[in-house]
This record gives C-alpha cells, structure tokens and sequence, in this order.
C-alpha cells in the first residue's frame, strides 16, 4: 500500500557524511552527560517504598506534596494512579524508616490534612533487589544485542549486522542521554520502552536492507549510492504510515496516559523518531563505508575463458 507515491528517488547518500557527523555529536553528548550526570533510578532499582492511599474527594496533588514534605519528605514522588481518588507516593530508601513503619508515618502525616484518607497498599523493593534488577536489566539489553546482531548476520551478510547494530546502540544511547540530561526518572516501564524501541529500530532497518538486496539483484548497472536512496525511496510510504501509526497511540499515552505511562511514552516517542532517522541517515551511510557491493549478494560471473580453463 502506498499512500504517498515518491516517483523520484531522493539522494539521501549525497548527505551521508553529514547525517553520520550529526549522529556522532549527538552520540557523544548522551554519552558525556551519562558519564557526568548518570541516570535519575527509581524505586523499581534505587530501592524504596511504594504507598498506594484512596482519598473520597478528588486528591490535590500539591497539597499532599506539601503535607509529606512537613512530615520530612520532600523527595516523595506524588502521582494520581488509575484515578484523581487514588494517590500513588513513592519515597526513596531511608535508613531510619522503611516498609511499614514508613507507610505509617506517611499515612498520619497525610491525615493531618484529611483524616478520611484510607491506606490501600504498601510495597517495599530493598536495595539488594534494586541492584539485581539493574544487572538484569543491562544484561536483557546486552542479549537483545547479540540476538540482532546473530540473526541480522544470518538474514544478509555482516556488514548489514554491524551496520543495524551500530545504528541499534546510537538509538538506546540517545534515549538514554535525555533522560541523564534532562534528570527524568528511569524505572522498570522505561526499560521496557528501551527494549521495545531495540525491535522496532532493528524491524525498520530490515525493512531497508531487504529493499536493498532486492534492487542489488534487480538493478545490475546502477551504483552503490543510487541502489540505497532507491531503496528508502521505495519504502518511504510504509515508514510513513508505520511509524505515524504508531506515533498516534504513543501520543495518546503521553498526552492522556497520566503521569504513570508519561515516562514510558516520552521513551518509545524519542525511539519511534530516532528509529527512522537512525535506520535512512545512520544504517545506509554505514553500508557504504564498509564496502557493500554486489558481489556480497551476487557471485560474479565467469568470462568464457575462464570457463574453458579447468
């Protein structure tokens, strides 16, 4: 299906010096404020208690901020969760409170202002389970990796597996670099995002490097350059509407999801546009700076004299 008809192909390899230096400045600078500033963890890694309370009038979110900070919780993250009824407060580790003594002492705190708050659930992630799931976590990342690497090796050839991989990270890294930079909380639902955005990087730049194979049989007298911008040309509609798509419903949980999926939403929004981008401007260039050539798909054929010659 195509929706938007490019009858001619757009030379996106002229440009490829110059996407790939953008790439590798932006990389860079996730890289260095990862380095200097490092990631904002949440409960789910740092350790902490999650306190879940019911209020029978809709919550006022600064007032209950407010309130926890005079009882000596300023660090408290206030959200509402599934409701404007329901209250989810998640405090960072403390030694000298912790699980139920700390849902207690939030729960008269909290009282103080409306004694009809009611407690509804208390969890409590130790700071040992913290640093398991972070070790987890970059060892799911780890082997998702080597998983697209093996299976993009095995589809094409490996100049097109080093080329997504590479393509793949810079995706992650920028993801990554917004939220060190800009101190937004990294928890397990935004892990998840980093590893949804790893499939979808690498599914899109199947996509490309399929067309190219393709055209690299079909099109025998055309050049390396000429046979890539017509591949993206060709799937320019497709990424289009899949990408947009999928915007759509990401937006709506940014937008209208709540403070619970904002994080989660804000991931996959910055993956889904870096994807595109990392798949035309970063992946293809690659291809080219590594040599790939007709002849890594098509064996070249024998002259008459040579087929006489045993």
């Amino acid at each position: 299906m195509e929706f938007f008809r490019i009858k001619k192909d757009i030379p996106f390899m002229s440009y490829g010096k110059i996407t790939t230096s953008i790439s590798l400045v932006t990389f860079l600078f996730a890289v260095f404020f990862l380095a200097t500033k490092g990631l904002n963890f949440g409960i789910d890694f740092t350790g902490g208690t999650v306190v879940e309370v019911h209020y029978a009038q809709p919550a006022d979110l600064v007032k209950v901020r407010e309130q926890l900070a005079t009882v000596g919780m300023p660090d408290a993250l206030v959200q509402n969760f599934g409701s404007s009824h329901d209250v989810l407060i998640q405090v960072p580790l403390k030694q000298e409170l912790a699980g139920a003594k700390l849902s207690e002492h939030v729960l008269e705190g909290l009282r103080k202002q409306d004694a009809g708050v009611e407690m509804r659930r208390v969890e409590f992630v130790g700071p040992q389970v913290g640093k398991d799931l972070v070790e987890n976590g970059a060892l799911a990342l780890l082997l998702v990796c080597l998983g697209i690497i093996g299976y993009l090796w095995l589809r094409f050839e490996w100049k097109f597996g080093l080329a997504a991989i590479i393509a793949n990270l810079h995706d992650v890294v920028i993801i990554l670099g917004f939220f060190s930079f800009f101190q937004w909380e990294f928890s397990l639902s935004v892990l998840a995002a980093v590893l949804a955005v790893l499939g979808y990087s690498v599914n899109e730049s199947v996509v490309v490097f399929d067309r190219i194979r393709e055209n690299f049989r079909n099109l025998r007298k055309t050049g390396v350059a000429e046979i890539i911008d017509n591949a993206i040309t060709r799937t320019m509609s497709r990424t289009i509407i899949t990408h947009g798509s999928t915007q759509m419903m990401v937006g709506a949980m940014l937008l209208l999801g709540g403070e619970t999926l904002h994080y989660f939403a804000m991931a996959l929004t910055i993956g889904i546009l870096f994807s595109i981008y990392s798949s035309v401007l970063v992946a293809s260039p690659l291809l080219m700076l590594f040599g790939v050539s007709r002849e890594d798909f098509i064996k070249p054929e024998k002259t008459e004299a040579e087929e006489v010659l045993p």
